[in-house]
């Protein structure tokens, strides 16, 4: 073989090596980064969960506050009356 085949080959080899060493390396990355997104997701769907927890819970103390104000209101009638 000839020194230009051999180094031929050898640039061939090198440049196979280094495109499979970066799609490698890419892949890794894209999946770190799908990770670390799937993480901040999940967080995020939490804070709206315990947000709606919080919305149901001040509706229903507003609730009880209407109630008990009413029973005031009824009290204090029956007191004047």
């Amino acid at each position: 073989m000839s020194d230009a085949v051999v180094v031929a080959l050898i640039g061939l080899c090198g440049s196979g090596a280094g495109s499979l060493f970066g799609v490698l390396m890419s892949s890794k990355l894209t999946q770190y980064r799908l990770e670390q997104l799937e993480k901040r997701v999940q967080a995020h769907n939490n804070l709206i969960e315990r947000t709606y927890k919080l919305e149901e819970r001040t509706e229903l103390q507003e609730e009880k506050i209407k109630v008990a104000n009413h029973r005031i209101d009824d009290l204090a009638k029956r007191s004047e009356g």
